[in-house]
């Protein structure tokens, strides 16, 4: 959510920034939130006089009391009655005109980075740097699923039968699997200076709306019926959440914690035959990472948190690439993203296992996490947010880029520990 006085003298800026991100529709949206905000300044203003006013004639009706002048004194009351009954009918509209602002301002896409490239959807993404070799084996990649149902390490029927599609039963050596990536995961970003955390998984409203906008709410979340709770779809929304309505220390920031926890999305609409399987799912689980800080760090930590999802991949020996984001892939609330990509061998191309998203003041604003500087001046942090990783698809990445021909699969030397010490699953 954007500053109202910086769309108050900038209203070009902010609707250039809409032509930018393909928004023509929310064009209108600036004016009627400049329309409001004078009448919301108007108002104010109004009031402010009216205050001074009441408070002038009501020290008069004591000095006419005194004087026996009891008609003036009680016309002077009646005077004061219309004053209080004008700023009360005033009092009800500057609510009705900041709600108007608000919900406006909810919609208004955040301000994105100059480096931003100009584009209407993913497939306008520019892809930055290759990591590592791809190789295409000489021997047919089953799809994901036929590969773990040959390790006895998947049934997706059964849980079918117990809660419906988009669920998975993972087994064996596969479920084993799952688990010692997200372990090795923790200690990875331990390693790298994080602090370890486990959020709750639910969250009330304010937070919801404080982390993300409406539309990939309703796109994503599920609602606990009954009651002013939301099922996370990211641990990054109870990670952020943590800081609601806090003033930190400047000298303790930055804040860069690892959470993990399991992820519940809606995830509505058709997808297409590559994302059957475990690819796109209801309930998976990932390790996450976050940062807050002041504004003048947050593109280092940008760049910091994106090269450690790099630098995991490549310990398990899977290529991937970076891509920038264009500004008609970015969601409303992001200045910058970039998306990590794993290769495929058995699709011949990258897909998405990550993305790093700098989010500028955005939900520091609607959440109200605020930095209390050296001089004792007040800012709004600045809040970050990457994936490390989210098996199962990144198993997908996994067991293709290490898969054998006799249908087996290794294990990299940085995950055996996690793994008791296996080297390969057969």
């Amino acid at each position: 959510m954007l500053d109202i006085k910086f769309v108050r003298e900038n209203p070009e800026i902010v609707k250039q920034n809409i032509r930018n991100k393909f928004q023509d529709e929310k064009l209108v949206l600036v004016d009627e939130v400049l329309k409001y905000d004078q009448e919301n300044r108007d108002i104010k203003k109004e009031v402010e006089a009216l205050r001074a006013n009441r408070n002038k004639i009501s020290k008069q009706i004591g000095v006419l009391m005194a004087q026996g002048k009891k008609e003036e004194a009680e016309a002077v009351k009646k005077e004061v009655t219309q004053n209080s009954e004008r700023m009360a009918e005033l009092d009800a509209r500057e609510k009705e005109v900041e709600e108007e602002i608000r919900k406006r301002m909810m919609v208004i896409p955040n301000i994105i980075d100059p480096s931003v490239p100009i584009g209407k959807d993913d497939s306008e993404n520019v892809e930055i740097k290759r990591y590592g070799e791809p190789v295409v084996p000489d021997f047919e990649i089953p799809y994901h699923t036929e590969i773990m149902e040959k390790l006895h390490g998947i049934d997706m029927d059964a849980a079918g039968r117990v809660a419906g599609n988009g669920f998975y039963y993972l087994m064996g050596n596969i479920a084993r699997l799952h688990s010692a990536v997200l372990s090795y995961a923790r200690d990875f970003m331990i390693g790298r200076g994080f602090t370890y955390c486990i959020p709750p998984y639910m969250i009330r409203s304010n937070v919801v709306t404080g982390v993300m906008s409406f539309a990939e709410m309703d796109a994503m979340m599920y609602k606990i019926e009954g009651e002013d709770l939301y099922l996370i779809g990211t641990s990054e929304h109870s990670m952020i959440g943590k800081f609601i309505d806090t003033l930190i220390p400047e000298e303790e920031l930055p804040k860069t914690l690892t959470s993990y926890s399991p992820c519940f999305r809606k995830e509505k609409g058709a997808h297409g035959i590559e994302e059957r399987g475990v690819y796109r799912i209801h309930q998976f689980e990932k390790q996450e990472m976050i940062v807050v800080c002041k504004p003048e760090d947050s593109m280092m930590w940008f760049d910091k948190l994106w090269q450690n999802t790099v630098d995991f991949f490549r310990t398990l020996d899977i290529p991937v690439r970076t891509l920038e984001c264009c500004s008609g892939d970015l969601a409303d609330l992001k200045v910058k993203s970039l998306d990590v990509e794993a290769w495929s061998p058995r699709q011949k191309k990258y897909f998405e296992v990550g993305s790093c998203s700098n989010l500028g003041d955005a939900q520091a604003r609607r959440l109200k996490i605020r930095v209390k500087g050296e001089d004792g001046k007040k800012y709004l942090a600045h809040t970050l947010n990457n994936t490390v990783v989210a098996p199962p698809r990144m198993l997908i990445a996994f067991l293709e880029n290490n898969l054998n021909e006799d249908g087996s699969v290794r294990i990299p030397e940085a995950l055996r520990p996690y793994m008791g010490g296996q080297e390969v699953i057969r």
